[in-house]
């Protein structure tokens, strides 16, 4: 004898206590069935890790890093966003967030920026051009110092967007244009990044646990000044 699930016996035996056509209750039933199936079924949901939450805990566990002078910055409304405005004038500092995370599982980085304008002397190809109103890091650090690598997602200046290159000062650093220019300057952006896919595009090779993040608006080596607005930063596994 066939042998019906716990749960569709007692639809059927609803059924059966009711007196109902039988093609009405065909429909009863498979309502039921849907029903249950909807209660007992959880879609997969992507993991999130929150990296900074500015609108809920302001810049709780951000440390501040001088390479030189100091980027000004500041928690702000603007518009629907609770934002970090920075301001640089000559300076370069920036605010890292030591977070340990694995990029094989949260390979996915999401933020939202806005700048001001462009840097008019910023090159990427150059020291003398090394600044930028809005940059993003992600921080891989190794056994030694000299084994840290980072990415940076970048606000170029003339660099193409979806191109990438080495650092001016360091080949450990890789440089890539998620947005170029001033077309977009004055518009709140969001951005998604694949991690992993990003990190073994441009070392060639599988990256161990990242160790921080950091936010940073520089302008000490061209001398200019720049202001940006970093909205909240999260990583998701999808």
């Amino acid at each position: 004898m066939e042998r019906i699930h716990p749960s569709l016996q007692t639809g059927q035996q609803i059924m059966c206590k009711i007196n109902w056509p039988q093609q009405r209750r065909h429909k009863i039933l498979t309502d039921i069935i849907t029903i249950i199936f909807l209660l007992t079924w959880a879609p997969a949901m992507a993991d999130e890790l929150a990296v900074g939450r500015f609108s809920t805990e302001g810049l709780t566990g951000w440390d501040t890093k001088s390479f030189h002078g100091w980027t000004k910055y500041t928690l702000t409304r603007e518009k629907k966003y609770v934002a970090v405005q920075a301001v640089s004038q000559a300076a370069a500092s920036g605010l890292v967030k030591k977070i340990n995370f694995d990029p094989k599982k949260y390979r996915f980085l999401h933020w939202s920026w806005k700048i001001d304008h462009t840097i008019s002397t910023g090159d990427e190809t150059t020291k003398a051009g090394d600044d930028y109103a809005a940059r993003i890091y992600v921080v891989f650090s190794g056994r030694f110092f000299w084994q840290t690598k980072a990415i940076n997602y970048i606000w170029a200046n003339k660099l193409n967007q979806g191109d990438s290159i080495a650092n001016a000062y360091t080949s450990s650093a890789m440089m890539v244009a998620v947005q170029s220019g001033p077309k977009n300057a004055g518009q709140w952006l969001s951005e998604q990044r694949d991690i992993l896919a990003d990190y073994e595009m441009l070392f060639g090779s599988r990256p161990g646990e990242a160790s921080a993040i950091a936010i940073m608006t520089d302008t000490d080596d061209t001398g200019e000044k720049a202001t940006a607005w970093y909205g909240d930063i999260t990583l998701t596994t999808e």
